[in-house]
């Protein structure tokens, strides 16, 4: 895994948000319960912003 990509799945998996299925190309779809949304996780997460971003989505605080 490159970039912000483990430590970012780890801080997923602690809130308990939920992998569902693979997305295009090289992103995953994830379920947030905090937020009840549905949201991309994409596997080349090599930049801060986009790694906070993906947090947002899913209803947490930044974390990078």
């Amino acid at each position: 895994m490159a970039g912000y990509l483990r430590e970012l799945k780890e801080l997923l998996l602690k809130a308990g948000c939920e992998y569902v299925r693979p997305g295009k190309g090289d992103h995953e779809i994830w379920y947030s319960p905090v937020s009840s949304r549905h949201f991309t996780v994409d596997h080349g997460v090599k930049s801060r912003h986009t790694a906070n971003e993906t947090l947002k989505q899913a209803g947490l605080p930044k974390a990078f």
